[in-house]
């Protein structure tokens, strides 16, 4: 693969490496040794035929045929069924039909990639072997195999080969499907396949060339480079020879110095093979690769665990690779991401980018240029480069040009590619040309270039893409440049800035301004002063900027005429823009006075509306305190939950029970008169009508069975028929007792009682489930004046390392979405979407990965990531704990640890926040610790207030602070 992979591999007896890479399975390393049996018994078996008798044979010998038959079966081990049937005439008429439609449509777009697949399936199921090898030809001319294509096309023709001729055609074909991907399967069917041509001239040290290749494709791989070496032994062990035992001992040696799966296995059998002990430097390598090896699992580890394409773990791969910096790891680990993500541009730009300016290698670097414009040819980016380094590495001018003319045909997604492809091509002719010289062939060649790229993107991108993707006319500046700069041509250059002004580009002032620059510099005083003039005319954007320049050459330049005439021009002409400026200033000021005018009766409308309400509101308060005393029932509120029922009871004001007197005496409306009583008779007429209104019972001793049911819609009729279903489903239903206020109408909150303890357990499950569009709370009947540490929320509040926060989603961002991005990173087993008591997304989200690590990962990818223009914030799951009740004592005691009253997480506040209160004047703070879920109980003990300090003036303080 490379020359750089080839040093690493063969010098790793003496200097090793760090270790490779992995994501093999389980099947590719069964696979691998069937093919190493069958490959030393070919080997055997081919050796005899071309040899003779006078090779030693392995233990166990096998006949010609037993060898053919095996060989056979291992080539198409892998390969798709090599019989087929024949179906009915209609089934071959119709197949003959869509290959004549797929045919027809390569002929019209011939990048069609699934169109080639699908006609070589159907010619190789028709048995049109000829076809079959034009349609793979065609194919592979533009886009690059995969593995899977190759060994099935290497299969058939492997099939086919008779004599010498079709065996190099063969071997022509293994070259080609080496250098798409790095595979080392195909490796492994080329070495098994030169094994059989051992007989023909210069046989084995084919053999040994195509083996020691692979190992420099391959042979750093952590999980399939482990196929390659031990076949390369077994081929070696098969040919037993004096001299040759050295050769497996080096082999045994350079694998033991790489970092490998399996590797134990590897040192046990050369312990076995070697009938010498081990040398000490052997030794002392594979310790050194075990180690390395350590640091490599985590990351093939994670390989292992991902899911294809796998591209975040292969990138944090990349970066381990690129700090330790060997260049044959790097690569390796870059073409093994390739395999997967050949479609990510960024991947392959990142890995040109490092070979152009790591490893320098001319056959290297070209080839995965090419590779990259054949995978992604959409991407101009790619192409530039491709240029570039063709020309970087002296390639001939012919392949540059024929290069990109591919790179115009390969149909960009926007106009703007085509103006940078043509940039980095003129850029090239500019430099090729000698400007010495009056006129050169190569001279010729970049105006001619010039004007063609104008006439392309006049004519065929305008016309796609209905624009002309170069708005300022770069590529008409650049011409002009060097027309006036190296070329010594003003009159030309005047004439390509004429063009670019009459394309819509006389309003910039900043365009004007170049050419004045170009004039000053190569061309004369008069052309300068008349391309300011035509500026100060023309410009609309900035136009005191040019009037300026103006006035200052004909200032250190000019005649007196020339300069009345400027300021006569320029003052015209800023007044006639100060008028437009004023007239755009007040049209402005006009529409945002109508704006204002609007705004300003929507709030009218609003307010007259409001109090509209709030009047209609009154008088009915007013009648319905009227008729409080007939009409009003007490037993609703014994519903409420205790902690409610209890902050409604205390809340209660001498104040509010005014209120409501003079409301029932007519104060604040029109009642008729009525007999007023005194305060007490009052109270004790509402306590008898109390005790008459019969009370809805609610037995405590039931909790165990009841769920306590909130946050349903106000506007939910008849709750009792509605939910009954939905808790049906988790058991019998005794009773359900909806809550309603004293006007009649629904509270939003029941209770709900099974039969059976389980089935109340079960209604649990039921929290958060939608009714009517709101999020319905599903919590054990708990009375909380008996249970005061009973908490309601069911998640945890502590640091979860396996969990993540995300803030700032947009609020369309839906579940499956939200997975989707997060499961790239590792295996999600949860997401919880916050919503409000409506159900409505408040943009953050929970989410609750298989472990640690993947977490971290999750972490440093997402943070930051944008989500429908929404920049998304990502941190471990930590949220800020709540304040605990503090003992007095612990805060008081003189030298005593101080607690800390908060330790806070990534999201928690920050340790800066200092208090600036001199430590004289710090008092204990007087409020009310909160307890986790209400106010935490009073302290028996009151502190006396001799114990506080005493208060002081203005005065008493600055005395403290001018204290020596």
């Amino acid at each position: 693969m490379a020359t750089a992979a080839a040093t690493s591999a063969s010098e790793a007896e003496a200097d090793p490496k760090a270790g490779p890479t992995a994501e093999g399975e389980e099947d590719d390393v069964k696979t691998a040794r069937t093919r190493r049996k069958v490959l030393s018994r070919a080997v055997a078996t081919a050796t005899y035929k071309a040899v003779g008798p006078g090779w030693d044979q392995p233990e166990e010998g096998v006949s010609e045929s037993d060898g053919d038959e095996e060989y056979a079966m291992a080539s198409s081990a892998e390969s798709s069924p090599g019989e087929y049937e024949w179906e009915y005439d209609e089934e071959e008429e119709k197949n003959q039909l869509e290959i004549e439609r797929l045919e027809e449509q390569l002929s019209i777009n011939v990048y069609d990639y699934n169109c080639h697949v699908d006609l070589i399936r159907l010619l190789r199921l028709e048995g049109e072997l000829t076809k079959v090898r034009m349609a793979r030809q065609k194919m592979s001319e533009i886009f690059p195999l995969t593995e899977e294509l190759w060994l099935e096309w290497l299969h058939d023709e492997i099939s086919m080969a008779l004599d010498g001729l079709d065996r190099e055609h063969v071997y022509d074909l293994f070259e080609k499907a080496v250098k798409d991907y790095i595979c080392p399967n195909i490796w492994l069917e080329y070495g098994q396949y030169s094994v059989g041509g051992i007989g023909q001239k210069g046989g084995l040290e084919k053999v040994r060339s195509v083996f020691e290749r692979a190992l420099s494709s391959v042979g750093l791989h952590m999980t399939k480079g482990l196929a390659i070496w031990e076949a390369y032994r077994e081929f070696e062990s098969a040919i037993v020879e004096a001299a040759r035992l050295e050769k497996v001992h080096s082999l045994f040696r350079r694998q033991l110095a790489i970092p490998l799966y399996d590797m134990e296995a590897t040192f046990a059998e050369y312990e076995e093979w070697s009938e010498d002990p081990i040398p000490e430097s052997v030794i002392q390598n594979y310790n050194k690769a075990l180690q390395q090896l350590e640091r490599y699992k985590p990351y093939e580890e994670a390989l292992l665990q991902a899911e294809a394409p796998r591209l975040a773990e292969y990138q944090a791969y990349i970066d381990f690779e690129m700090k330790i910096g060997d260049p044959a790891r790097v690569q390796l680990i870059f073409e093994r991401a390739l395999v997967e993500n050949c479609l990510v541009p960024d991947l392959w730009i990142r890995y040109s980018q490092f070979l152009d300016r790591q490893l320098k290698v001319k056959d290297l670097v070209l080839s995965v240029h090419n590779r990259a414009v054949r995978n992604c040819p959409w991407t101009v980016a790619l192409w530039s480069r491709y240029l570039l380094a063709l020309e970087r590495h002296g390639v001939d001018h012919q392949v540059i040009s024929v290069t990109f003319e591919k790179a115009l045909s390969a149909g960009f997604i926007q106009a703007t590619d085509y103006v940078e492809i043509w940039q980095a091509y003129l850029d090239y002719l500019r430099r090729r040309v000698d400007f010495k010289q009056d006129s050169s062939k190569e001279l010729e060649e970049l105006r001619s270039a010039f004007t063609r790229a104008l006439e392309y993107l006049k004519q065929e991108v305008e016309e796609r893409f209905n624009e002309s993707g170069d708005p300022s006319c770069m590529i008409m500046q650049n011409w002009a440049r060097i027309e006036a700069r190296l070329c010594n041509n003003m009159q030309k250059a005047r004439e390509l800035w004429d063009s670019i002004m009459t394309k819509g580009n006389a309003k910039y002032a900043n365009m004007w301004l170049e050419y004045y620059n170009l004039e000053r510099a190569h061309g004369d005083t008069q052309h300068c002063r008349k391309a300011l003039h035509r500026a100060v005319q023309c410009t609309s954007d900035y136009p005191e900027h040019v009037c300026e320049v103006l006035l200052t050459m004909e200032r250190t330049e000019g005649t007196l005429e020339d300069w009345d005439i400027a300021v006569q021009k320029t003052e015209t002409r800023l007044a006639r823009v100060n008028e437009q400026r004023i007239k755009a200033a007040e049209k402005e000021a006009a529409f945002a006075q109508q704006e204002e005018e609007k705004a300003e009766q929507r709030k009218r409308a609003r307010a007259e509306k409001k109090a509209l309400k709030k009047k209609k509101k009154t008088r009915g308060a007013d009648k319905r305190k009227a008729e409080e005393d007939d009409e009003k029932e007490w037993g609703d509120d014994e519903e409420e939950q205790p902690s409610k029922r209890r902050k409604v009871e205390n809340s209660t004001s001498p104040a509010g029970e005014a209120q409501d007197l003079e409301a029932e005496t007519g104060l604040f409306g029109k009642s008729a008169p009525v007999d007023v009583d005194p305060p007490s008779k009052q109270k004790e007429r509402a306590a008898a009508l109390k005790r008459d209104v019969p009370k809805v019972p609610h037995d405590s001793s039931k909790d165990s069975i009841t769920v306590f049911v909130s946050n349903l819609p106000y506007s939910l009729g008849e709750p009792d028929v509605k939910l009954r279903p939905l808790f049906e489903a988790c058991g019998e239903v005794a009773e359900i007792r909806p809550i309603f206020s004293n006007r009649g109408d629904f509270r939003g909150y029941c209770y709900v009682e099974f039969k059976e303890e389980k089935s109340a357990l079960q209604a649990l499950q039921l929290d958060r489930k939608t009714v009517e569009g709101r999020p319905m709370f599903v919590s054990p009947c708990v009375d909380k004046s008996k249970n005061p540490d009973f908490k309601v929320f069911r998640y945890s509040t502590a640091l979860e390392k396996h969990k993540l926060f995300v803030s700032g989603l947009p609020f369309s961002c839906t579940k499956e979405e939200l997975e989707e991005i997060c499961k790239a990173h590792g295996t999600v087993k949860d997401i919880r979407l916050v919503t409000n008591r409506a159900g409505k997304p408040k943009g953050l989200a929970y989410v609750e990965y298989e472990n640690e690590s993947q977490a971290s990962q999750a972490v440093l990818k997402m943070d930051g990531m944008t989500i429908k223009e929404n920049v998304i914030k990502v941190a471990i799951s930590n949220p800020p704990q709540r304040k605990v009740p503090e003992k007095p004592e612990a805060r008081k005691a003189p030298g005593g640890a101080m607690v800390p009253r908060q330790i806070y997480g990534a999201r928690g506040k920050g340790r800066t926040q200092l208090s600036l209160l001199p430590r004289a004047l710090q008092r204990p703070s007087a409020t009310v610790a909160q307890a986790e879920n209400g106010p935490a109980p009073q302290p028996a003990v009151t502190t006396s207030a001799a114990t506080e300090a005493p208060k002081m003036s203005n005065a008493d303080f600055a005395k403290l602070l001018l204290r020596k």
